[in-house]
């Protein structure tokens, strides 16, 4: 289930007022220019900024989340409908056929257990076209940015249209690794409401994230700084395989090539 930060229907309209400008997303932007991908599937697409992003730049995008209070955002900036909105997760999706599919943010950390992580590479997997490219951001676990956060305790406020001052504050409430929990709670002086988020990363280190990668069917190509957040985060580029890898799928060509062999000799000795 998504966190409420992303899923309530009061805190998805205010989240991308304390989310900053997102500069961010112009460096998978240009990750779509340097593998010329046209057709980008946007896994978590929350608001839709990155799959907004995209199409203003001619790609075909396919934004997912299972958010519905974020695709709703997400659907009230679309006015033109460039975007293919899907309610659902990786494990739900027709096929698209995508050049790239892409996670940003802490999208990949978010799946917490090893069979759903499993499940979301497979499910992107079979959404990409042979050769297809997924690229996503993982934080270092050595750079331990739990520890800031929780020193970082001083209320935000925005002003958000529609709504006012809104005030958020965050909390570590729990560090036992590889899992960090932390809780944003949101306060609107508007009317008195008060509504709290919790959430749950799991911070996987680089070795962890290429076996999983390989284990799905795909090759990692490149591991990545990410460049607005220098020495903090990994970026993943990896490519779906074109064949599938590890002992049974090597048995499985050599039989198919002795069967070949067998074939042909007897036609020529036919």
């Amino acid at each position: 289930m998504p966190d409420a930060i992303f899923a309530h229907p009061r805190l998805a309209p205010v989240y991308d007022a304390f989310d900053g400008d997102r500069d961010d997303l112009d460096a998978y932007l240009a990750i779509a220019d340097e593998l010329g991908a046209r057709v980008v599937l946007d896994l978590g697409c929350g608001t839709g900024n990155l799959a907004l992003l995209l199409t203003r730049h001619g790609r075909t995008v396919v934004g997912v989340d299972p958010a519905g209070a974020s695709l709703a955002v997400a659907r009230s900036k679309d006015r033109e409908g460039r975007v293919r909105w899907l309610h659902g997760d990786a494990t739900t999706l027709p096929p698209v056929h995508a050049d790239l599919a892409v996670m940003t943010g802490n999208v990949a950390q978010v799946f917490c257990a090893d069979d759903d992580w499993a499940r979301t590479l497979r499910g992107v997997h079979g959404a990409l076209r042979a050769g297809g490219h997924l690229v996503f951001e993982t934080r270092r676990p050595e750079r331990r940015a739990w520890e800031e956060w929780a020193a970082d305790t001083a209320p935000v406020t925005r002003d958000v249209p529609g709504e006012g001052p809104v005030q958020r504050r965050l909390e570590v409430t729990a560090v036992d690794l590889p899992y960090v929990s932390f809780r944003f709670t949101y306060r609107f002086p508007a009317d008195g409401a008060v509504v709290t988020s919790d959430s749950t990363l799991r911070f996987r280190d680089r070795d962890e994230v290429e076996a999983s990668l390989t284990a799905a069917g795909y090759r990692v190509l490149d591991v990545r700084d990410a460049p607005d957040r220098p020495g903090r985060e990994f970026v993943f580029v990896a490519r779906r395989a074109e064949q599938p890898r590890g002992p049974a799928a090597r048995r499985g060509c050599i039989r198919g090539a002795a069967e070949r062999e067998r074939i042909s000799r007897s036609r020529l000795s036919g």
